[in-house]
């Protein structure tokens, strides 16, 4: 069965962790450059861990309401393909730079997705998360049942996503990809390859047995 739920696996601190993720197949690798995250890398860690990024596999740079003139600086040093907003960023500050973007969205009952769907829609996607009060990843789920069937967006699934989760969220939410941080390590910022091994084999068993 060939897989069709793309998988990004985020927070990338060490090469070893990186390469290991890499051998395994993973289709993007996130660099988070935001500091006050436990999973922040420099742009000079970010620019040497790209180094180890093969063709057609895309390096995405996570960022939070950063200025514009480091986000573009990281961007050409770090040879990111995709940029990652998780902050107030409007779809202004987000097209700004050419390049292509995801735009994430912290999911809570009475929000409107379509509207943000409409609002971003020259994202390549949203990214999905649960509600948090601070920036960046939850590690938590959220009620999937809040996705519209609708919307016009293609959907990253986060949010406290790992290899005991993964095959229910991909069997009931379809999503085009899934993208995890917390539920692959073994402390903050070390990635564990078994657990991102076993994180795809959910994916391929969610996709092997679709909801209902």
């Amino acid at each position: 069965m060939v897989r069709r739920t793309r998988i990004k696996v985020c927070g990338f601190t060490r090469e070893f962790d990186l390469s290991g993720a890499l051998a395994l197949g993973v289709d993007a690798v996130g660099f988070v450059l935001y500091p006050p995250s436990p999973r922040a890398v420099t742009l000079e860690r970010a620019a040497a861990l790209a180094l180890l990024v093969p063709p057609f596999v895309t390096r995405v740079g996570l960022f939070v309401n950063e200025d514009a003139g480091l986000i573009g600086e990281a961007a050409r040093e770090a040879c990111l393909d995709c940029l990652q907003f998780h902050g107030d960023e409007t779809p202004d500050d987000c097209e700004r730079f050419g390049l292509p973007y995801i735009k994430a969205v912290r999911v809570r009952p009475g929000l409107d997705l379509l509207e943000c769907a409409v609002r971003f829609r020259s994202a390549r996607a949203l990214l999905l998360d649960a509600y948090s009060e601070g920036w960046g990843g939850s590690g938590k789920c959220f009620d999937w049942t809040l996705i519209p069937h609708e919307l016009p967006l293609p959907v990253i699934l986060s949010g406290g996503l790992d290899p005991e989760t993964v095959s229910d969220a991909v069997r009931r939410v379809a999503p085009a990809a899934v993208d995890v941080s917390s539920g692959v390590e073994s402390a903050k910022g070390i990635k564990d390859v078994a657990r991102v091994a076993a994180f795809i084999s959910g994916v391929e068993n969610g996709e092997a047995r679709p909801a209902g």
